[in-house]
């Protein structure tokens, strides 16, 4: 057990290193040309080093390191110690690239839109980094600043959303944007553009998109529960036809006390069509469906292990016939 802890530990940590590094290159390469500010406190020190050229390298560190000894005592020490792991790499990984050497060598990938078709890095970032976001959220970490705060207000007052929190101080960074990117127009006055707050908000919704929908999973599929008086033939149209078992629920109507058997089963997406012709099959049936974005558990692989469908069809046999018919008694043998 401790060998398991120890090995998903170095697993993570390793892992975090590889999305810091990604995202210090997504920086590099698609934001620090096209004058806008991204999400978080990185699109503070972002703004900051517009204005005064100080790295946003030294200013993650300054932030998120006391962040992380807060966490660590307030929030969760595992999510405490591997947002620190990806804070200390971003910053390291930003400061080298930001180097003359390794500044020019990059400076051929870089995407410079000069102002022209500036949403097209914007929409990059903002798809590279819900990556990093949402892998680093399963894994429960972050990529520090904002997460941190969001994650230690959404456990004092669970009702309060996670990702509302991160869209309200991104929010505020996006208005800012807007004074902060100005130029001078030449006659000591400024000229304000609604580009930068456009491709802030672009660069966060499309971050959010795609986090959470890495952070939901991607098995998503369907949650069948059936309330029928043909519980036997269904279930063994299940077995055989789409390789799953169901769980039987013992249940009671309301008005009328009837007992009826309730099926719960969830089948993949690609099942649907399938499954709602086994039930169009049989009268006093109907079910409600629910979308399920992941299941987690260990569970038989029905598909593949089919010793497990053979004995449990066995089973079912001694109970219900091929039609899913009741057997009749068999006389005992002389």
């Amino acid at each position: 057990m401790k060998k398991e802890l120890v090995r998903r530990a170095v697993f993570d940590s390793a892992v975090m290193i590889v999305l810091a590094v990604l995202f210090a290159f997504n920086y590099m390469l698609f934001i620090v040309k096209n004058q806008f500010a991204p999400a978080g406190f990185n699109g503070i020190a972002t703004m900051i080093e517009y204005k005064t050229g100080f790295s946003v390298g030294y200013f993650s560190l300054i932030i998120n390191v006391p962040l992380c000894l807060f966490a660590f005592f307030f929030i969760d020490r595992g999510f405490a110690a591997k947002t620190f792991i990806f804070s200390v790499v971003y910053s390291v990984a930003l400061l080298v690239l930001q180097t003359e050497t390794v500044s020019s060598a990059l400076a051929q990938f870089q995407y410079d839109a000069q102002g022209v078709d500036t949403i097209f890095p914007a929409l990059i970032a903002g798809a590279v980094g819900g990556f990093v976001y949402g892998l680093s959220f399963r894994r429960n970490a972050s990529t520090g600043g904002a997460d941190v705060v969001a994650k230690f207000v959404s456990k004092k007052n669970p009702m309060l959303n996670f990702f509302w929190i991160n869209f309200a101080i991104n929010a505020v960074i996006a208005i800012a944007s807007y004074f902060v990117y100005a130029e001078p127009d030449g006659a000591g006055g400024f000229l304000y553009e609604y580009k930068p707050v456009c491709l802030c908000m672009l660069y966060c919704f499309l971050s959010s998109m795609v986090g959470n929908s890495i952070i939901k999973g991607s098995k998503s599929a369907y949650k069948f529960l059936i309330i029928t008086s043909h519980t036997e033939e269904i279930e063994r149209d299940i077995l055989l036809k789409l390789k799953h078992s169901a769980t039987r629920i013992h249940a009671e109507g309301a008005y009328s006390h009837t007992s009826r058997d309730v099926l719960l089963c969830v089948v993949n997406k690609r099942q649907l069509i399938e499954f709602r012709d086994i039930l169009a099959q049989y009268d006093n049936t109907f079910s409600v469906v629910e979308t399920v974005n992941e299941i987690y558990g260990n569970f038989v692989n029905v598909k593949k292990d089919e010793n497990w469908v053979k004995k449990t069809l066995e089973k079912a046999e001694k109970v219900i016939g091929i039609k899913g018919e009741e057997k009749p008694p068999q006389p005992p043998k002389q």
